[in-house]
């Protein structure tokens, strides 16, 4: 059985400083996404849909591990993708009318023939309501700049800023805001969360 660190492989997109915001060039990569609207905190959807994409994940995870691929690897982290159709509620902090898309990504090597089997196991064993909401897909954004940010979400605004003010010494901003959550925030400190902060740039 051979064993793969994605994160380490992928280092420049998924392991960033915290010190300077940094460009990147973020490939083509094949994610699993599910899409909604309403406040993170308090959507049944948005629950709905981070455990239905983390149980596929896992699934997915022991199948190629125990199948003929014989691979093991760390499931990756939850991302986001978030706007709104009124940029002043996402502005404003108006969470109620925040659109986003949440989303795991998966290895080449894990065939879509298996992620299907992954599907179709979970729904037999726990028949999850939001995984007929699923899709695979490829994404590519491009052109980025990110960085890491420590701490809580209700703190990000001035990393967000510094993100932005990058971005407009050189381009302009453009596609989604995108974030990275490296913590499992049931368990940690929120002091001590750590999310990468990426957006776009044309």
């Amino acid at each position: 059985m051979s064993k793969r660190e994605l994160k380490l492989e992928l280092k420049h997109l998924y392991r960033p400083s915290a010190k300077e915001v940094a460009e990147v060039e973020v490939p083509s990569m094949r994610f699993l996404m599910i899409d909604g609207q309403g406040d993170p905190n308090t959507s049944p959807q948005y629950a709905a849909a981070v455990e239905a994409l983390f149980s596929v994940s896992y699934k997915t995870k022991f199948m190629v591990k125990k199948g003929e691929q014989g691979v093991d690897y760390a499931v990756m982290p939850l991302e986001g993708l978030w706007w709104a159709d009124d940029l002043s509620a996402f502005a404003g902090n108006d969470r109620s009318q925040w659109r986003w898309t949440m989303m795991i990504m998966q290895p080449e090597f894990a065939g879509e023939t298996v992620i299907r089997a992954a599907i179709a196991e979970v729904k037999r064993a726990k028949g999850l309501p939001a995984l007929d909401a699923l899709r695979l897909e490829h994404f590519a954004e491009g052109r980025c700049a990110q960085i890491l940010h420590v701490g809580p979400f209700s703190e990000e605004g001035p990393t967000i800023q510094r993100v932005h003010d990058f971005i407009e010494t050189r381009a302009a901003l453009a596609g989604k805001h995108h974030e990275i959550y490296l913590s499992d925030i049931r368990r940690g400190e929120p002091s001590r969360w750590k999310t990468i902060i990426r957006q776009p740039m044309r």
